[in-house]
């Protein structure tokens, strides 16, 4: 690609950063809009990650209520401020969270290292004006079924996470061996290493495994919980992820095959030319010696 086309695809779009400012976002905002669809970017034809083009910006700031409209889309809750846009006490909206009836779509892990979900209050509002969601907000107790899941642990906070970053992660993915990685970014390499015995197509598929959300240096205790939020955890989880990755790399080794190192080949062997003053190299041959036999026999005659 020339440098001028690259020059003028960058006048037609712009990096994140901008596009958050031209937006009136904070760049958290602006990445979690991104995560949930409401804004659409475009890869860097040079390389340098993804961009938002002047049509998303123009098609954005033309919307009716903008920007408060777009605001109010992104606006995350924790358990304590869910509770009261559900109107519920704090202890059910933690119960209806670990059932999975309201799913969290970010988190963070605050000085203690716990684990702190964030909601987004648009859904929450939404769920809460539903007749049909009366029921679990206002009934006295907790059906007893749903109560007997809380008692043997059930949380499914962790994996309606995984369920909406799995789904960010491959609506922009932009081929198939990306899609394989936003896959792989959910189970751990053991798994992976079981899917993918090739070692070529293992590395090579690694390249495009995304990690978890930044919480923390690498190594340390806050990114290795990261990490474990990330890993599916969960049979059903993992047989279905082992699947779709199946298939999808079924589709990567189609399109594109991973790349492999070229046979190493022997040397060739110089060829021996002679020309036509070249003689054929041979040892000098000495004074002609006599035969042994001979030589005993004249020694005899003259004794």
């Amino acid at each position: 690609m020339s440098g001028s086309t690259v020059t003028a695809s960058h006048q037609l779009s712009c990096a994140p950063s901008r596009a958050a400012r031209e937006l009136g976002l904070k760049r958290s905002e602006f990445d979690l809009a991104v995560h949930l669809g409401h804004i659409w970017t475009v890869p860097d034809e040079g390389g340098g990650g993804r961009r938002v083009t002047r049509s998303e910006l123009d098609r954005l700031r033309t919307e009716d209520g903008f920007p408060d409209v777009l605001l109010e889309r992104v606006r995350v809750v924790g358990t304590s401020e869910g509770a009261a846009v559900m109107d519920v006490p704090v202890s059910r909206f933690t119960r209806l969270a670990r059932l999975g009836v309201v799913a969290p779509v970010r988190f963070y892990l605050n000085r203690y290292r716990a684990v702190v979900w964030l909601y987004l209050a648009e859904e929450l509002r939404q769920f809460a004006a539903d007749e049909e969601n009366s029921r679990l907000l206002n009934a006295r107790r907790t059906p007893e079924g749903m109560r007997d899941l809380l008692d043997a642990g059930l949380d499914l906070r962790a994996r309606n996470w995984r369920g909406r970053h799995r789904e960010f992660l491959l609506r922009v993915a932009d081929g198939p061996w990306e899609s394989a990685g936003a896959l792989a970014a959910f189970l751990h390499p053991v798994q992976i290493s079981e899917i993918v015995p090739d070692p070529y197509e293992r590395s090579h598929l690694i390249r495009f495994r995304p990690g978890p959300p930044a919480q923390g240096a690498q190594g340390s205790p806050a990114a290795y919980l990261a990490e474990r939020i990330m890993t599916a955890d969960d049979p059903d989880e993992i047989s279905r992820l082992r699947a779709d990755l199946t298939r999808t790399l079924e589709d990567a080794r189609r399109l594109r095959p991973a790349p492999r190192p070229a046979a190493k080949q022997a040397p060739p062997v110089p060829e021996q030319r002679s020309t036509a003053c070249e003689q054929p190299f041979a040892t000098p041959a000495g004074p002609e010696q006599p035969s042994r036999g001979l030589l005993g026999w004249l020694r005899r005659k003259s004794a």
